[in-house]
């Protein structure tokens, strides 16, 4: 059984390492000079292998795709990708937040145990191996230095990502070869992105860079915790991208969204009523914004820039009516982050087009994984959980075709 895995990343490399525990001659190929670049980049501030909620909180997060997906979770879930860490003896821990990361932090040491592991099983690693789709006659394709190469394996995993980060190798070059297969793809958006806002000059240039801290996100019935990061032309960070599917969805279909902060969600109304409804006597707003709320330097320069934007005027509020607005500050997002910048890509190949083994229904013996699906999901170590699952999904389904 001679199989080609087309891809070197997560879901790649352990769609190859199912294959090679199942007995298969597996030849791995991949476009980039080293493999698994963007999985390194992932965990540069430290890496978030998957998250310890219980499972079936932690299907909900991938939304509509979440019935496709389940099945293939499932059957590889977090207990099981922490053992198969642990096995690479990269063991794991639980951080405050829920979050699964190795001891190590970095990926770097996981990837390497992981490739000597796959070489030992006998998986080989062909790289500088650009796909370029197939001959008329059925063979794989593939541009090398040394000029084109030919296959005919007997099966195919594909695991070539979506097209975020494509200086990483994940570029979407892959769609229009699917789409002359007659496979229906949904378009590729930004997720877990940032978006545009349009700022001042003077908010811009004094704020840029600096984090939110602590601050709770509503858009809809939606509401998330954590930090956000004022950028040069908008937001970015992680309750933004928590939010990014639904805000992105009304961005499309509106031209904008209207995001509510609650810049001290550790407080009620009444309480931080209460708290200004001190004197201000002849504090600036800004001091007296500091010492009675409790806000930083840059949720001021926010609570400002909307109250401008909204033409209202923080002097004249009465303590309810202020405290109400640090707790509700209107945000409008003008549109999203470019595709390339993104964490994450949303569409892809539609789960309408392969079967339970994620086999492609039009292409008997091509399967696809990972990122590459139509799905899309939050960052706490939802998206690596799913391209490791989809790609021992893959390699399963592969030798069940390969036994037939």
């Amino acid at each position: 059984m001679n199989i080609a895995v087309i891809g070197a990343g997560p879901a790649g490399l352990m769609a190859a390492e199912v294959l090679g525990a199942g007995g298969a001659r597996v030849t791995v190929y991949d476009r980039m000079p080293s493999v698994g670049r963007k999985f390194l980049m992932a965990g540069r501030g430290g890496l978030n292998l998957t998250h310890s909620e219980p499972l079936d909180a932690f299907l909900t997060r991938y939304r509509e795709a979440m019935p496709h997906l389940r099945a293939a979770i499932e059957a590889f879930p977090p207990e099981a990708l922490r053992a198969w860490s642990e096995g690479l003896g990269q063991p794991t821990f639980v951080g405050s937040s829920g979050r699964i990361f190795p001891k190590a932090m970095k990926a770097s040491p996981l990837l390497r145990a992981w490739l000597r592991r796959l070489d030992r099983s006998g998986v080989r690693v062909m790289l500088r191996h650009r796909w370029t789709g197939w001959t008329p006659t059925g063979e794989l394709q593939f541009e090398t230095p040394k000029g084109a190469v030919l296959l005919k394996p007997d099966a195919t995993v594909i695991a070539l990502g979506g097209a975020s980060w494509p200086k990483l190798g994940a570029s979407g070059d892959w769609i229009d070869t699917f789409k002359d297969r007659a496979i229906n793809i949904a378009p590729l958006y930004a997720a877990n992105s940032g978006f545009r806002v349009a700022w001042s000059d003077l908010f811009r240039d004094r704020f840029e860079g600096q984090p939110l801290k602590g601050v709770a996100l509503s858009f809809g019935r939606e509401t998330v915790r954590g930090e956000a990061v004022i950028t040069r032309d908008g937001l970015e960070g992680g309750a933004i991208y928590a939010l990014s599917a639904p805000i992105r969805e009304a961005v499309f279909a509106q031209g904008e969204a209207a995001v509510q902060f609650a810049l001290r969600a550790d407080l009620d109304i009444a309480d931080l009523a209460s708290r200004l409804g001190k004197p201000r006597q002849k504090q600036s707003m800004s001091t007296y914004l500091r010492k009675a709320a409790g806000l930083s330097p840059v949720a001021i320069g926010l609570v400002q820039e909307a109250a401008i934007a909204e033409g209202r005027n923080l002097s004249t509020m009465d303590s309810e009516t202020l405290a109400a607005f640090i707790n509700a500050v209107p945000v409008r997002f003008a549109g999203v982050a470019p595709l390339e910048r993104a964490i994450s890509t949303a569409g892809g190949i539609s789960f309408d087009e392969i079967d339970s083994n994620f086999m492609l229904r039009k292409m008997p013996g091509v399967f696809v994984a990972g990122e590459m699906l139509d799905w899309e999901a939050p960052t706490g170590g939802y998206l690596l959980q799913a391209c490791f699952a989809t790609g021992a999904a893959a390699g399963r389904g592969a030798l069940e075709y390969l036994k037939r």
